[in-house]
């Protein structure tokens, strides 16, 4: 299959459309049923009704509903959709759809139909979907409702056309099986909570939007040869593979030139974003060989994570069209860098003030400190659970791999903000002649934005106007990690309003008290603060001193979702009960102990069938000629002898380090407690990965290369 797939690569053509003609501002927003859309096909009462619900949060009543319906079905007919689905992303990190027709007989003939029922809310059951046991099998209902701040868009392939409705998804009592619903209720907390603040500063501010960028990376391999790696098929990622004798330690893959393969596929995924209003503005080639990045500009967090998940799926489709496969795995090679999905995050007024973006006045740039000074204390308070939202099995590679952050959660916030927030603590306070106490805001400097380098070791780096969560895995679900993030602030900025309005109550002034209030939340944040390498081993050893964490497995982050801190921030707010939390923690050991238990495996598949036939039969070639020259009274050197001796040490250890990792998988499966099995495969199973693989990689390099049936590194990530 090997050398197969090397001939149908070899004879490729390049994919090149005609893009003349094309114009992304016409192309921009032409599947979406946006706000000129809605215009053109609803009545002025159903656009206010939809325009109200997204700005507002209003409700829309079923009469109206049933206006937006007949609308919505005109407009997706008119450009071809066949039928409709209710778009919904699932515990099972990827989105969901069930089609139905707009068309039903009646009379003998097909009648367009589509109701308010079908926009509003569906049942498609999915009762196989991760519920982490909020639902029973026998009883297991489960309903779509309409989310009208994301647009409905129409999505095209070979087949045809459909109208997707982006909804939530929850059981029949209500609880959450789906990211969008907690995420939801996530945007609309911190929204309030940061509103309140503002009012200190800014009387007319009567909301705050959750801000969103998200950068994607991914790998792209050729079809033929991804087909030809079974791990790669079923795993998304490379078990065995030695490393090419040129990877990235050249660094000229790097912001290189686009292959014009490659670019072709670019520009093709950018005009298939385009019309579904996806505002992709960057693509360059990332560190690794066959590495690349796409990042759009920034929107509000649930259109920006539904258009990532779209933008997903969307890679996928258009990468077979051009015999590509897109790998979005956190570290599909081992040895060169995985990928990330950096998390650009911000808070911004309906007046358009980004409230992490420094002013030029003592007053605004107190505003500034208060949601910053904050978001580093719930960052600290929440580290851990920040830590557990991006956990996977798969960005467990990634994490403190000298090319992501570490698994110790820090912020980054520059030498110019340590300065001010250190003059902030010592100076803020001064004393007047009267030995009176008194608060100075003139003190409060001006804050120049990017007035300080970056530092791309940090989890939680603070970039002139936002703070990049830059931890998250390529593969993940963004709603995940910013529902924590925004919780976390939302909580905390709640506990310091009360904090300021219980010491304006007792007669302190509205601004001292703020400023106070700020001193005594950073003074016991600091510990979180660090500007240094994060991959140093010194940092390691001083994190510890200040108390930080430092899990560095899935199994073990994940008890934070089930921790007093996670009531805290999550329970009482509202954003999950604690039945959800502890199915959101069992959701997500289940999917840690399929992942591996997958990849076992395979791996297992991999030695049996891939691996140990042709070493045995090289080894029995190179013992046959050694007999054959014995035989004729010629010498056999001892290098002969030392292949033959290397070759059958790494045979018997693949062959025994593989019965063991089988045995370790059988005895996990034995154990009823997921906690308990996940630990047994991250320990047990997991770990011995690595053994098996060293030798298999020795024996790619001993086998004779016609012999070895698994497409090599250098192939799979320099075959363009």
């Amino acid at each position: 299959m090997r050398f197969e797939s090397l001939k149908t690569v070899s004879n490729r053509k390049n994919r090149i459309k005609d893009n003349s003609t094309v114009s992304f501002t016409d192309l921009f927003n032409s599947n979406v049923f946006d706000d000129t859309a809605m215009r053109n096909f609803l009545s002025r009462e159903a656009y206010e009704s939809v325009s109200s619900s997204i700005h507002n949060g209003k409700t829309i009543n079923r009469k109206m509903a049933e206006h937006v319906a007949s609308g919505m079905k005109r407009w997706a007919l008119s450009k071809g959709a066949t039928h409709y689905t209710h778009w919904f992303q699932p515990l099972t990190g990827s989105t969901a759809e069930k089609h139905d027709s707009f068309f039903e007989p009646e009379n003998g003939k097909a009648v367009e139909k589509f109701s308010a029922n079908s926009l509003v809310q569906q049942e498609p059951d999915a009762s196989s979907l991760p519920s982490g046991g909020l639902r029973n099998t026998f009883e297991a209902r489960g309903y779509t409702a309409w989310d009208p701040s994301s647009p409905a868009f129409i999505y095209e392939n070979t087949a045809g056309k459909t109208l997707c409705i982006p909804t939530v998804f929850v059981s029949y009592n209500g609880e959450a099986l789906d990211y969008k619903t907690p995420l939801l209720k996530s945007v609309n907390l911190v929204d309030k909570a940061a509103t309140e603040i503002c009012k200190y500063f800014l009387k007319k501010v009567s909301s705050c939007t959750a801000s969103l960028g998200i950068e994607q990376e991914y790998f792209l391999v050729d079809e033929a040869l991804f087909q030809a790696r079974p791990d790669l098929v079923m795993c998304g990622r490379t078990l065995v593979g030695h490393a090419p004798a040129k990877g990235q330690q050249m660094d000229d893959h790097y912001f290189g030139s686009i292959p014009d393969r490659v670019f072709n596929y670019m520009y093709d995924l950018e005009i298939e974003a385009a019309k579904l209003g996806i505002p992709l503005k960057t693509r360059h080639n990332e560190v690794a060989p066959g590495q690349y990045e796409c990042a759009p500009m920034f929107e509000e967090v649930n259109l920006a994570i539904d258009h990532n998940q779209l933008l997903m799926d969307l890679m996928d489709d258009v990468a077979k069209r051009h015999h590509f496969r897109v790998l979005l795995h956190e570290k599909p090679f081992a040895g060169i860098n995985g990928s990330g999905k950096h998390n650009n995050w911000s808070l911004i007024t309906n007046t358009g003030v980004n409230l992490l973006s420094p002013g030029n006045d003592p007053n605004s740039n107190l505003l500034f400190l208060t949601i910053f000074i904050n978001t580093i204390k719930a960052l600290h308070d929440n580290s851990d659970i920040i830590r557990a939202s991006i956990a996977s099995a798969s960005n467990d590679h990634r994490l403190g791999a000298n090319e992501a952050p570490p698994a110790i959660i820090s912020a980054f916030i520059g030498s110019k903000l340590t300065q001010v927030l250190n003059a902030f603590l010592a100076d803020a306070v001064a004393e007047d002649k009267g030995e009176k106490k008194s608060i100075n805001i003139d003190k409060i400097p001006e804050i120049l934005r990017d007035n300080t380098d970056r530092n791309r070791t940090s989890p939680f780096a603070f970039t002139g106007n936002k703070f990049e969560l830059r931890a998250v895995g390529s593969s993940t679900n963004s709603a995940q990690p910013m529902t924590a993030l925004n919780s976390a602030v939302a909580n905390q900025l709640i506990a310091f309003k009360i904090a300021v309005d219980s010491a304006v109550v007792k007669g302190v002034d509205q601004k001292k008290a703020i400023v106070l209030e700020l001193k005594k939340v950073l003074k016991s944040a600091q510990n979180i603060l660090f500007e240094g390498n994060n991959y140093s081993d010194e940092w390691a050893k001083e994190a510890k001193k200040r108390g930080l964490s430092n899990i560095k497995n899935t199994p073990e982050s994940l008890k934070a979702y089930i921790s007093n801190q996670a009531h805290d921030t999550f329970v009482k707010n509202g954003i999950f009960t604690q039945e959800e939390l502890h199915a959101r923690y069992e959701i997500m050991l289940e999917d840690y102990i399929k992942k591996i238990q997958i990849e076992g495996r395979i791996l297992g598949e991999l030695a049996y069938s891939f691996i140990l036939p042709p070493s045995i039969q090289y080894l029995s070639n190179v013992a046959a000629n050694v007999k054959t020259l014995k035989e004729a009274g010629i010498k056999v050197g001892t290098a002969q002898k030392e292949l033959i001796e290397s070759i059958g040490e790494h045979i018997d250890m693949v062959k025994t380090k593989t019965d063991q990792m089988i045995a370790a998988r059988k005895k996990a499966n034995t154990m009823i407690d997921s906690e308990k099995q996940a630990i047994s495969y991250h320990y047990d199973v997991k770990e011995s990965f690595d053994d098996i693989r060293y030798h298999i990689d020795k024996l790619e390099q001993l086998v004779d290369d016609k012999m070895w049936q698994l497409p090599k590194y250098r192939e799979l990530l320099f075959t363009r």
